[in-house]
């Protein structure tokens, strides 16, 4: 009843606007439903939530986005407070409230394939474009399991994860400032559920759930990383590995060979200067292999 109510005091149709939870969850879930125009519904933790919110929008580029919040509602003690993100500087009133947010700001898509500099990286990132093919393989579905396998900075497990609010992932990392870069970008890019485990593969994979998809971006020269996530997954699950050396794209051949699938090569090329003039700078090329396991 909370959240129709409050729309009603807002004056907007249910059917338009985003909710969020904010109790005993983190408030950086908020960043997923940040874009232009979009209306959202903050469930809050306590009375510190709304300023924890505003800080949050101004942090995100929002800070124009205007705040309503909506205490004690449909009771004698009703109260309402309005600002924006930018000023805000109510203090804290009743713990139970609700906080609606007209966001005003930029705003970047749920389709995969984020932009490059949406992540905070240090090189070792799987480029927009190769993202969005890798992706549209592993074929993300609501409620499903991705274990991102040698994740770099975390874009594949992110990505997945943005596809759908239930979706699970598991960003496993063996380098530490990437394992605490994983982290980061994950909280600022809205999806602070994403499981980091710092290790490598396959012995990090051990106790980990089972699951629908895996996707292994570093570390597929090791034999045994490849049977262990194929032996992993789920009946019917995806495996997508994606390739840039001659050595790992022989382990991906092999691998077809062997398990079947599909191999498509992704080569990429952005304009750049050439003195006075604009010429086209290639990346290197990747190689993806994507396969899926027999169902029972």
């Amino acid at each position: 009843m909370i959240c129709p109510l409050a729309c009603a005091r807002m004056g907007w149709a249910v059917d338009g606007v985003e909710v969020v939870s904010a109790v005993a969850r983190p408030l950086a879930r908020v960043h997923r439903v940040l874009a232009p125009n979009a209306r959202v519904l903050v469930l809050s933790e306590d009375a510190a939530t709304p300023a924890a919110l505003a800080a949050l929008l101004v942090d995100a580029g929002y800070g124009g986005s205007g705040l309503t919040v909506l205490e004690q509602l449909g009771g004698p003690a009703e109260h309402r407070v309005d600002g924006t993100a930018a000023d805000w500087a109510a203090p804290p009133g009743d713990p139970l409230n609700v906080v609606a947010v007209a966001c005003a700001g930029p705003g970047l898509s749920e389709v995969p394939g984020l932009p490059d500099d949406a992540y905070d990286h240090d090189g070792q990132l799987t480029k927009r474009e190769v993202r969005a093919v890798s992706l549209a393989h592993l074929a993300p579905r609501p409620g499903e399991l991705l274990w991102d396998v040698g994740a770099g900075n975390g874009s594949i497990g992110i990505e997945w994860l943005r596809s759908h609010r239930t979706c699970r992932a598991v960003a496993v990392e063996a380098d530490e400032a990437r394992a605490a870069r994983i982290a980061a970008n994950a909280a600022a890019l809205g999806v602070p559920t994403l499981r980091v485990v710092r290790g490598r593969a396959p012995d990090a994979l051990a106790g980990l759930p089972a699951p629908d998809a895996v996707f292994i971006g570093g570390g597929i020269t090791n034999a045994r990383v490849l049977d262990a996530c194929r032996a992993a997954l789920r009946p019917g699950g995806r495996l997508v590995a994606n390739a840039v050396t001659l050595e790992a794209e022989a382990v991906l051949v092999a691998g077809r060979a062997r398990c079947g699938g599909s191999l498509v090569r992704i080569e990429v090329s952005r304009a750049a200067p050439l003195g006075a003039f604009t010429g086209w700078r290639p990346a290197m090329p990747v190689t993806i292999w994507a396969v899926r396991k027999p169902p029972r």
